[in-house]
């Protein structure tokens, strides 16, 4: 199976529809491996301008078969989960979730 497959049937479970209402749309996120083939592909759509240039290229919404207006993927969840290092913000460094302040 290849993970664009695997990500258009989540977003069936999460979103209704089908395969083929999301498929086009994670082959494109996903197209960045024929350059880097491990997660560092991401690093080439997976983040704010990719959404923007996702959303110019699929518009900001798409229409799923069951007639849900569903929006162009978010990337907030994958930023959100990076673990701040202090070389990335000139020593300061973000709490990280569950860490006391």
């Amino acid at each position: 199976m290849t993970y664009p497959l695997f990500h258009a049937r989540s977003s069936v479970r999460c979103f209704g529809g089908s395969v083929e209402n999301y498929l086009a749309i994670h082959e494109w996120l996903d197209a960045t491996k024929e350059t880097f083939c491990d997660f560092r592909h991401r690093a080439l759509r997976h983040h704010s301008q990719g959404v923007f240039e996702a959303e110019r290229v699929f518009g900001i919404t798409v229409q799923n078969s069951d007639g849900r207006v569903i929006p162009v993927p978010s990337v907030s969840d994958w930023l959100s989960r990076i673990r701040p290092e202090s070389w990335m913000s000139r020593g300061y460094v973000l709490p990280v979730e569950g860490d006391s302040i």
